[in-house]
């Protein structure tokens, strides 16, 4: 389940990208099936494990280009261990509304990424979160949540402030709303109550089958609901 619209952040053979925050790898991996140079930077060794992995695995089913590499860091969004201008392109995937001090690791997206250069950041949308930090306190107040709510305009003065220009925006993910609106309801962590199941459940199928009648039905919720906005900026 990809976020960012590859066709608004082109990566291919040649092409230096920063997964940050990668989580469980899902942009990183489609990075690096588009043949570019992938690096998944994430705090949880764990997870990084996992991606270098799928890395491995990737590479011996032969989904991987020729001369296109993954790796894995570990580190912290404040203080990255790479030379300036280090990267062609940045993924920050649901990682800024973790961070209390968001605008330090926007300044360091800023650093690490080469002038002319573009960068996605994605963030929950604001309505379909301030709906479940209403229905759940435990949604976000558990260790490691979201610190914040971010409007669009917010988002964009930040990065702005920061020296980004600012450029084109979408919102994903509209079938995903109500999934965690439920959640919320029946309790974030309440994982065996049938509705909650349902619905992911069929959340499953459209992720494996994608069918038309979903796919129309995400392309109208999208702008109403979409769980996630992605605004694409470039270093000057």
């Amino acid at each position: 389940m990809l976020t960012v619209d590859f066709a608004r952040l082109p990566v291919g053979p040649g092409v230096r990208v920063l997964d940050l925050g990668c989580g469980g790898g899902r942009h990183a991996f489609e990075v690096l099936r588009r043949g570019a140079d992938v690096i998944a930077f994430d705090m949880d060794q764990a997870e990084l494990d996992n991606v270098a992995n799928m890395f491995a695995a990737m590479d011996k089913a032969g989904e991987v280009p020729p001369d296109a590499s993954g790796r894995t860091v570990q580190g912290t969004a404040l203080d990255m261990p790479f030379e300036d201008g280090s990267f062609d392109r940045v993924i920050a995937a649901e990682v800024l509304e973790h961070i209390p001090d968001d605008m330090a690791a926007m300044a360091e997206i800023f650093r690490v990424l080469r002038p002319g250069g573009t960068a996605a950041i994605t963030v929950p949308s604001f309505l379909p979160e301030r709906i479940c930090w209403a229905l759940d306190e435990a949604y976000h107040t558990a260790p490691g949540g979201h610190v914040r709510i971010y409007t669009l305009a917010e988002l964009s003065a930040k990065l702005k402030a920061t020296g980004f220009e600012i450029g084109p925006h979408h919102h994903a993910h509209g079938l995903h709303s109500p999934y965690w609106w439920i959640k919320c309801a029946v309790g974030v962590n309440n994982d065996d109550h049938p509705l909650a199941k349902a619905y992911h459940e069929l959340l499953v199928w459209d992720i494996m089958k994608r069918p038309a009648a979903t796919r129309i039905a995400e392309a109208v919720l999208n702008p109403i609901i979409g769980k996630s906005v992605v605004l694409y900026v470039k270093k000057p």
